[in-house]
C-alpha cells in the first residue's frame, strides 16, 4: 500500500523558504590520513536545503542518510579532510533533494591535539574547537560548492600598557637607588616587566573554493603563535618559567593578535584564490576589568595582499 506523501503537497502558503533541515546531528567522524592514525572527531551537523513555495515540506530522513552514507567513505579512506567531508554532503544533498536549488552544511566538532611542553618535553592533550561548512549551488550538471575550515584556540596574551607602566615605574625606582644605567638597560633585556595578563581565544576560518587546500593543522599552528605564549594542560617548572617568561617578552593587545593572524595567512595561505574570504578574530578574558576585549578582522586574501604591501 502506497503510503501519502505529504511533504510533497502544496502548502497553504506558499512562500519560498531559505532554509528547511535538522541541527545539532551529534556523529562520530572518523577521517583517515595518509601514513597516521586517523583523525577522530566529536561533531554536530546542522544540514539545510531551500524550499520552494509550492512543497509543503522538505524531506528531512534524507539529511541523514546522506551524512551516513559520506561518514562511512571518511571511514574507509575516500574523504581525508573534513571540509571535504562537508562539500561532498552539500553535494548529495542536491542529488536527494531534487527541488533544491542550494544546500548547507555546518559541522562543529572537538578535536584533541597532542602536544609536548617546551621544556621537560611532557605530553598532554589540548581540546581545539574545530568548525567547517559547505554551501552548494545548482549550476546545470556542475555545482558551485564553497567551502570553510576554521579553528579557535586558546592561548594567553600579556598587556603592553601595563608593562610599559610597571617599567617606567620599575625605572625610576632603580635610579632612585643609584643603579648605573648600563645595568638598567641590561637588566631590562634579560628580565621582562610585569603586566597583567588574559586567557586569549583565537579564531580563523578560511572560505575557498571546491579545489583548494587548507590544512587543519596549519591553521591551528598560526592561531598559537599570533598570541603571546601558548598554554598547556600541564606544565613542569622549567614549562612555567618558560612559558611566563614569553608572554611578557611578546606583549600583544587583542588588536596584535588579529593583525598578527592576518600576516600569518598571507604568509602561509598567499597561494590560494584571491577571492578566498578571511575571517579572523579575538576574544581576550580580562584579569583586571570584568568585560572582554575583542577584534576582528573580514577580507579577502586579496585585500589582505593589498594591505600589507602598502596599497
Amino acid at each position: 500500500m502506497d503510503l501519502p506523501d505529504v511533504q510533497s503537497t502544496c502548502p497553504d502558503v506558499r512562500i519560498n523558504l531559505t532554509r528547511v533541515g535538522v541541527k545539532n546531528v551529534k556523529k562520530l567522524v572518523e577521517v583517515s590520513r595518509p601514513e597516521k592514525r586517523p583523525v577522530v572527531f566529536i561533531s554536530n551537523f546542522d544540514v539545510y536545503v531551500d524550499l520552494p513555495g509550492s512543497l509543503k515540506g522538505a524531506n528531512l530522513s534524507r539529511n541523514f542518510e546522506v551524512i551516513d552514507e559520506v561518514l562511512q567513505e571518511a571511514i574507509d579512506g575516500k574523504v581525508t579532510e573534513i571540509e571535504e567531508l562537508c562539500s561532498v554532503v552539500a553535494r548529495k544533498l542536491l542529488d536527494h533533494h531534487e527541488y533544491a536549488e542550494r544546500t548547507e552544511i555546518q559541522m562543529r566538532s572537538e578535536f584533541m591535539v597532542r602536544r609536548e611542553t617546551p621544556v621537560s618535553k611532557t605530553g598532554c592533550h589540548e581540546v581545539v574547537k574545530v568548525y567547517a561548512r559547505a554551501v552548494a549551488k545548482r549550476n546545470g550538471g556542475n555545482p558551485i560548492i564553497r567551502k570553510s575550515i576554521g579553528a579557535e584556540v586558546t592561548g594567553m596574551t600579556a598587556c603592553p600598557c601595563a608593562q610599559d607602566i610597571m617599567k617606567d615605574y620599575a625605572v625610576h625606582v632603580m635610579q632612585d637607588l643609584e643603579v648605573e644605567p648600563e645595568k638598567i638597560d641590561a637588566f631590562f633585556e634579560k628580565v621582562p616587566m610585569a603586566t597583567h595578563n588574559q586567557r586569549g581565544r583565537g579564531f580563523l576560518c578560511i572560505e575557498t573554493d571546491d579545489e583548494s587546500h587548507v590544512s587543519l593543522e596549519s591553521i591551528i599552528n598560526l592561531l598559537k603563535a599570533s598570541m603571546s605564549a601558548s598554554i598547556y594542560e600541564l606544565l613542569k617548572r622549567g614549562d612555567e618559567n618558560y612559558v611566563v617568561m614569553q608572554a611578557h617578552s611578546n606583549a600583544r593587545f587583542v588588536e596584535d593578535c588579529v593583525r598578527e593572524m592576518a600576516r600569518r595567512v598571507v604568509q602561509e595561505f598567499g597561494d590560494l584564490p584571491g577571492d578566498s574570504a578571511i575571517l579572523v578574530r579575538q576574544t581576550n578574558e580580562e584579569s583586571i576589568h570584568q568585560h572582554d576585549a575583542y577584534a576582528e578582522r573580514k577580507a579577502t586574501l586579496a585585500e589582505l595582499i593589498n594591505e600589507l604591501n602598502g596599497e
